[in-house]
């Protein structure tokens, strides 16, 4: 596994000063290339935690439980955040409809963009959790299920394996049973579609019994 982009869940992520600023949360890979475009670091206190949607190529180097950004903590803490609340009305956003249904003549040279939101009384609102990730990836949760050909659900995503020239991933570890726990190494061409909580694969269960178990560092 040399010279290969480790992500292992819940790895912890260094600052380029090597201070620790939060751990994996989610890898986002690019449903079309297989390209990892950022992870996921949650920071912050344990009543008041964040994630954070990093860029890929702040990674300067990975162990097999380590991620090492070429960032400070500031910037980690300005990076944006995974998820947000965003308040919707009837299909549209309320930032949406407060300009158009505002009926109020505009002052000279002003912009309906920094009028004060107007919201009718007869509307209904809800809120929306919306994730700020680039169009076509998908964020896989920490311990990803994988599921085989036949349906069988083989084992969980331990560790994401990527070619660090092209941010590609190559491999998934996956991992089965909890007591003597069982690791296999899970090569892209096996991969059918990578999902945020399910993996599935090209091959049965069968041919994943057959592979060697390899070690799993703790």
């Amino acid at each position: 596994m040399e010279n290969k982009i480790q992500l292992q869940k819940h790895a912890h992520v260094l600052a380029s000063n090597a201070q620790e600023v939060g751990f994996l949360e989610r890898v986002v890979v690019n449903l079309e290339t297989n390209v990892i475009t950022h992870i996921v670091v949650r920071i912050g206190p344990l009543f008041n935690k964040e994630d954070k949607l990093v860029p890929i190529e702040l990674v300067t180097d990975t162990t097999e439980d380590l991620v090492l950004l070429d960032a400070d903590a500031a910037t980690v803490e300005a990076m944006p955040l995974f998820e947000e609340e965003q308040m919707v009305g009837e299909g549209r956003s309320v930032e949406a409809s407060a300009v158009s249904e505002n009926k109020q003549p505009l002052p000279f040279g002003e912009s309906p963009s920094v009028l004060p939101l107007v919201m009718d009384p007869d509307d209904t609102y809800a809120t929306e959790t919306v994730q700020n990730i680039p169009e076509g990836t998908v964020a896989m949760k920490e311990g990803t299920k994988v599921i085989a050909a036949d349906g069988e659900h083989v084992g969980h995503v331990e560790r994401i394996l990527a070619d660090p020239s092209v941010d590609q991933v190559t491999h998934l570890l996956i991992s089965r049973g909890i007591f003597g726990k069982e690791v296999k190494l899970i090569p892209l061409k096996w991969i059918l579609k990578i999902g945020e909580d399910n993996v599935y694969l090209y091959v049965n269960k069968d041919s994943i019994e057959g592979l060697a178990g390899i070690p799993l560092a703790e």
